[in-house]
């Protein structure tokens, strides 16, 4: 997992190496790590049993470092600039952290949720049909979801989000500063 300035591996035997700028503690009691996530200097990991552990570096990583109480049947995590996500094995999302722009507002009633993303100060997630759906900072249009996007298997996010359709092209939308939206033209 690439936190921007650390950098986290996990082990074959579920345990977790970090190495960098600020990987901070990582906790001595971890064990059973099936998936990490990292950005600026926060990290997260997903236990086995379903459960998030998060530590970090830094002035701000308290906000998102501290775990909601009794998070439980967790499926994926992601970790934004400031904020954290959690996806249930139920298709819903808990959010924790910063909430400056709304970031950590799930929408009500979203629900069949596959993937989730935590991008510079928005969220988005994956629903089963194919539909992105995003929440948070939108000054670079981060959080307009093209109306036509549909397909969708793979969601990923930035300053900017990204979009991998069943027939294998990409759709990209959000802050553009160094051309990130401008996908390649026969790209497929």
């Amino acid at each position: 997992a690439d936190g921007g300035c650390h950098n986290l591996a996990l082990k074959l035997d579920g345990s977790v190496t970090g190495w960098g700028f600020c990987p901070g503690s990582i906790p001595a009691n971890l064990g059973q790590v099936v998936a990490i996530a990292a950005n600026n200097c926060t990290s997260l990991a997903l236990r086995a049993d379903g459960t998030v552990a998060a530590w970090g570096f830094g002035n701000l990583a308290f906000l998102q470092t501290n775990v909601p109480p009794g998070l439980s049947n967790v499926v994926a995590i992601a970790d934004g600039l400031q904020h954290a996500l959690a996806l249930k094995a139920d298709g819903t999302v808990v959010a924790w952290g910063d909430n400056s722009y709304g970031q950590t507002n799930v929408p009500a009633g979203l629900d069949n949720v596959c993937g989730i993303v935590a991008g510079t100060g928005f969220s988005a997630a994956l629903k089963t049909d194919g539909e992105v759906v995003a929440w948070g900072l939108n000054t670079d249009g981060q959080t307009n979801v093209p109306p036509d996007l549909t397909n969708v298997v793979q969601i990923a996010a930035g300053t900017h989000a990204l979009a991998l359709k069943a027939d294998g092209t990409v759709v990209a939308w959000g802050y553009n500063y160094s051309g990130q939206t401008n996908v390649p033209a026969g790209l497929s």
